[in-house]
């Protein structure tokens, strides 16, 4: 396990190659490990950096109060990088964005894969369909007792949950998994388990929550916003918002992809990367 220490916490962590920085900020429904095709291609040119956010991967939980983007502009200063460009995959999106509206002197550009955002309501038709999918995998108050802490965690409920959200994020909610590189499926079906083995059973903790989605205009770093086409439309609504909102963005579309597109197109995601940092 590679770490460094930041806040009082050991993160997983990982470095490699040299030249202006690129920091890799992984989705929630995985680690860092999303990033192989990334973090091994930017490194001949980059100073590239992926780590487990705080609760994931190989970075545990504490509590106490904490704020993810506190955490991402503490490693910078850690490995004493002044500047960064920030590649966020869905809620890694949305703690590139917390991190460019606390210090924008300090992120040089931005990239919002199915990108979250902190403070976000998604709208009812999604609510709906993920009330569906925990009514579909756990009987009645299952899921509340995992929230709380008060289940040991049962490995079939674990692989009910990340199957869910493989269907319905990763592939998104009208394909079938079948179209997926076999290999991108067990890898974020590992991942995916892991995250929930570790959430419910991990200390509870609060966080930090900026009043970013009311202050997107104030964020003028330079965004790129990609979306798959096949993601959740609740996803595909709130990109097509981002790029409308920030006030130097530019939107691409990935026909027929889901959540994770630097999983599922690695090659012309890098390509994007390349073009845009």
């Amino acid at each position: 396990m590679a770490a460094i220490e930041v806040n009082g916490t050991a993160f997983g962590y990982d470095e490699a190659g040299e030249g202006p920085a690129v920091v890799l900020l992984h989705a929630a429904v995985g680690d860092r490990r999303m990033w192989d095709a990334q973090f091994t291609a930017f490194a001949a040119t980059h100073r590239v950096i992926r780590y487990d956010r705080r609760g994931f991967g190989e970075t545990a939980g504490e509590t106490g109060e904490h704020a993810h983007y506190e955490d991402l502009l503490a490693l910078l200063d850690a490995r004493g990088i002044e500047q960064a460009a920030l590649v966020g995959a869905s809620m890694g999106g949305a703690c590139a964005l917390d991190a460019a509206l606390a210090a924008p002197e300090r992120i040089t550009r931005l990239v919002l894969l199915g990108s979250g955002l902190t403070g976000h309501t998604w709208p009812d038709h999604m609510q709906a369909d993920i009330a569906r999918l925990a009514t579909e995998a756990f009987p009645p108050g299952r899921l509340a007792e995992y929230e709380a802490r008060e289940r040991v965690p049962d490995p079939a409920d674990v692989r009910a949950m990340a199957d869910a959200n493989l269907r319905y994020l990763v592939a998104g909610p009208e394909r079938d998994l079948s179209v997926l590189p076999p290999g991108m499926v067990a890898l974020v079906r590992e991942m995916c388990e892991q995250v929930y083995r570790h959430d419910w059973i991990a200390p509870q903790w609060t966080e930090k929550i900026p009043d970013t989605r009311h202050r997107l205009a104030e964020i003028t770093t330079p965004a790129l916003v990609v979306i798959g086409t096949a993601d959740a439309l609740g996803l595909v609504e709130l990109s097509h918002h981002l790029a409308e909102s920030l006030p130097d963005a530019e939107l691409v579309e990935l026909a027929d992809t889901g959540h994770l597109p630097a999983m599922e197109r690695p090659d012309e995601v890098n390509a994007l990367l390349r073009k845009f940092l």
